[in-house]
């Protein structure tokens, strides 16, 4: 029964209107030899036709005798029968070989898992090639990234020279500064004592006894005049901050005669800013110096501050 069904399920379908193309075969082959026949016998059984005449006239006249009848015509020769076409009958369907059936199947079977294989190789090749091209556009992405880095901070690296080069260029040219202004200062100091000198003359010294100078009184500021100054312009210090250590601030001061400030400079600066302009603004405030114990407030004074003194 096995065997049966696989013959049926490997033989080729059936031919679909046999039956009718064998009918319509028949019938017009029947039609074909009536027409035929029908055709032989009309030519055959045709008779000629005699027509008779008879003339009559006013003299009685002997009747001619009647003209000999025509020969027969001769019987036409039938056609030789055409030769019947035959419709030779359908082969009959031969049910094929099951094993080479199965063989065909294996075969189309295995051919189909040889193309899929094929397709999943290719699928991965595929795969793998945009993987790689991932990879690769990745790498040269991160490549340009570092390379972009690396070049900022060249750059930063070269800006930070450049910029600490122009500060100690501008330091060298603040203390170049600084010590020419505190050479001018020791300079017109000392112009000043000389002057002083020489406006003093031979006159009577009035300095104490352990005194060795030869004016008639000492040209600088007395010892006790440097406390009588701070003591004037350090309640002026509005100062809120804590700096660190006890940074020094210098500043020239100078004044006319009568002690009012004409103008002030940081010298040196203690390096807290806001020490500083806290200095400066408590000397403004105080526009007025006090005198000297000989009545004379200095033209030019040197003022040292330092927040915890």
């Amino acid at each position: 029964m096995h065997t049966a069904t696989e013959r049926l399920e490997f033989a080729p379908p059936p031919t679909r209107g046999l039956v009718r193309a064998v009918g319509l075969a028949i019938v017009a082959h029947a039609l074909l030899l009536a027409m035929l026949t029908v055709g032989v016998h009309w030519k055959r059984d045709a008779t000629p036709v005699t027509v008779e005449a008879e003339l009559w006239s006013a003299v009685p006249q002997e009747a001619a005798p009647p003209p000999a009848p025509p020969p027969p015509p001769p019987e036409p020769t039938p056609e030789p029968p055409k030769p019947q076409v035959q419709t030779p009958p359908a082969p009959t369907p031969q049910l094929p070989d099951p094993a080479i059936a199965i063989a065909k199947e294996k075969a189309r079977l295995q051919k189909e898992k040889e193309l899929q294989q094929q397709r999943l190789e290719q699928e991965r090749l595929a795969k793998a090639k945009l993987e790689q091209e991932k990879k690769l556009k990745e790498a040269q992405k991160q490549k340009q990234l570092h390379e972009e880095k690396a070049a900022r901070e060249r750059e930063l690296r070269e800006k930070l020279a450049r910029e600490k080069k122009q500060q100690q260029e501008q330091q060298k040219q603040l203390d170049a500064k600084a010590a020419a202004e505190a050479k001018k200062l020791a300079e017109m100091r000392q112009q000043q004592i000389e002057r002083a000198l020489r406006m003093a003359g031979q006159a009577e010294g009035s300095g104490s006894a352990d005194s060795r100078g030869t004016a008639a009184k000492s040209s600088g500021p007395s010892p006790s005049y440097a406390g009588r100054i701070k003591a004037r312009v350090k309640p002026n210090i509005t100062y809120t901050g804590t700096p660190v250590g006890n940074p020094t601030a210098e500043v020239e001061v100078r004044t006319s005669p009568d002690g009012t400030i004409i103008s002030r400079k940081l010298i040196k600066s203690s390096g807290v800013k806001s020490w500083d302009d806290a200095v400066l603004n408590a000397i403004d405030k105080t526009e007025v110096l006090p005198r000297d114990v000989d009545g004379r407030v200095p033209s030019s004074l040197l003022l040292v501050f330092r927040p915890n003194d």
